[in-house]
This record gives structure tokens, C-alpha cells and sequence, in this order.
């Protein structure tokens, strides 16, 4: 199984037309992911890569029965392209976009809650469900079907992971990259919670870093769940006050701090590597053990 995404999703691209947006389209279609229309205001009627472009994704959903959308729209704009796919009814709405206003992200999120959806993002990489479907920008080369599950802060380190898993034989059954901004719409909590439900995902690579509490939340959650998870903090080394890549990536005080989120994930029975190495290896240990 997988979470989120399966073979039957229909992918709509909210921005299609752009250089970004037809690149990973291109992307996802040479991946034998079902793509089914893009949606660019004012370009409704032309065709990209072969597919139908809309003016809206009222339309797009319409004309082609999409039950997903993925966003490359400028920052600007991003937050009611969102709110267009949720009023749209969409279950699943992927933000990549980076730099989209703080505020403007607490409006979708409280909508995104108001309907039941999904909102993945934004500043995110998408996720994807090794041989069954990507949403997003991760390199599908280096992903295999397999047992474990991935939720990361940080595209980078995913891409790591995922690479030496996959080496090392250990496969993934989906992989979620939910983003560095500090309002995000979905969080580690919600994603480990499909994966405790998900029967094929064995134990779960968690890949957290410095700012906000979201580790913290899942670790103490973490406490009452069996979810076998193996854990990795990046920015241990950083200096309080100091932005390191994201923009949710910032200890104020005593809040946010690596060694907050160490312990908190120590207290909760969960092994913390030190190095992405020692994580695959510790989630191999984890499956060996598992009965």
C-alpha cells in the first residue's frame, strides 16, 4: 500500500505552462504518472506536452475527473491557487512553491482543515509511492518499492536517505517531503499517523531539523504509538538567531533546538542517529528484529 497517492491518482498541474511546471510534468508523464491537464488563467484551450490546459481547476477537475493537484505558480499567487483546488473540492493539493508569505499560509491551512483535505507544502518536494505515483519534484531514479516510510523537513537529506536505502535493499513504501516553512499543512504528526496505518510500512525514517516544535509533537505522540521510527536532526551545529536554508529552520530562545528535539525523541523510545548512514543502518535492525 502507500499513503496519500496510489496508481489511481489524477494529477493536475496548477501552473503547467511554466518553465518549472512543464519540466516536472515532463518528468512525472516519462514516470508513467497518470497527468491529465494543467491550469494556467488565460491559457485555457492550448495543449502542453500533450495535455489539456484549463483556465481554472474547476474546469480542469470537470473535463477530467483530477482528484489531485500539483502547484508550480509563483509565490504571489500561490496561496489562491491553493484555495482554488481545495474550493474545488480536490482531496490532495501540493504547494513546491518557496518564498509563499507566511500569512497567506495560515489561510489555507485553517481552509485545508475546514474541508478535510490534504495540503502538502509549501516549500516543499512533493512525495512519491515507489512504481505507483510522484507528485512533485523527487528523482525517481533513486526511490524502490519497499517497507519503509520517509517523512523529512528537508528535500536534501530525503534524497540522501532514500539513496542509501535503497542501495542497501531496504525499499520505500512512500516518501513525504512536507516542507521548511514555519506554517506548513500537514506536519511529521498527520504523516506518521497514515503510516502507523498504512499495513506495508514496517518503520519510518524521520528527518527533522532545527525550529519550531514539530518534532516534539510527533515524539510525544510517538510515546503512546509501536510505529518503529528511527529518527535524524539536521542543524545541531547552528548558531541561535541564524535562518539555515529554511525558513522554518530557526531556533528563537530555547525553543526549536536540536537537542530539544534529541531528547524528546529519546524520551519517547526512538533511536536518534547521528549520520544518515547510522540511520539505514538502525531501520535495517529495526526490520531484522521485526517478528
Amino acid at each position: 500500500m502507500s499513503i496519500l497517492i496510489d496508481s489511481s491518482t489524477r494529477v493536475l498541474v496548477q501552473g503547467l505552462t511554466g518553465k518549472e511546471g512543464r519540466f516536472h510534468a515532463q518528468q512525472m508523464i516519462e514516470s508513467g504518472i497518470r497527468v491529465v491537464a494543467g491550469v494556467t488563467p488565460g491559457r485555457g484551450g492550448q495543449q502542453v506536452l500533450g495535455l489539456p490546459v484549463f483556465d481554472s481547476v474547476p474546469e480542469a477537475v470537470q473535463a477530467t475527473g483530477a482528484n489531485a493537484s500539483l502547484l508550480f505558480v509563483p509565490p504571489a499567487a500561490a496561496a489562491d491557487a491553493c484555495l482554488e483546488a481545495l474550493e474545488a473540492g480536490l482531496p490532495l493539493v501540493v504547494c513546491i512553491t518557496e518564498g509563499v508569505p507566511v500569512h497567506d499560509m495560515v489561510k489555507v491551512r485553517a481552509e485545508s482543515l475546514r474541508r478535510g483535505a490534504r495540503l502538502l507544502g509549501p516549500n516543499c518536494p512533493g512525495l512519491i509511492s515507489p512504481g505507483k505515483c510522484k507528485l512533485g519534484i523527487m528523482p525517481a531514479g533513486i526511490f524502490s518499492s519497499g517497507p519503509v516510510g520517509v517523512v523529512s523537513r528537508s528535500g536534501t537529506l530525503t534524497y540522501q536517505v532514500v539513496d542509501e536505502l535503497t542501495r542497501a535493499g531496504l525499499g520505500q513504501t512512500t516518501c513525504v517531503g512536507i516542507g521548511g516553512d514555519p506554517v506548513l499543512g500537514t506536519g511529521f504528526l498527520e504523516i506518521l499517523q497514515l503510516f502507523e496505518q498504512d499495513q506495508e510500512t514496517r518503520a519510518v525514517a524521520l528527518i527533522g531539523e532545527i525550529g519550531g516544535t514539530a518534532e516534539e509533537d510527533a515524539a510525544r505522540w510517538l510515546q503512546q504509538s509501536g510505529l518503529p521510527v528511527v529518527a535524524f536532526i539536521a542543524g545541531q551545529t547552528a548558531p541561535p538567531g541564524k535562518r539555515m536554508g529554511h525558513a522554518g529552520a530557526i531556533v528563537s530562545g530555547s525553543g526549536g533546538t536540536a537537542r530539544a528535539k534529541v531528547e524528546a525523541f529519546r524520551e519517547a523510545g526512538v533511536h536518534v542517529a547521528e549520520t544518515t548512514t547510522e540511520m539505514v543502518q538502525e531501520l535495517k535492525a529495526l526490520l531484522d528484529r521485526a517478528p
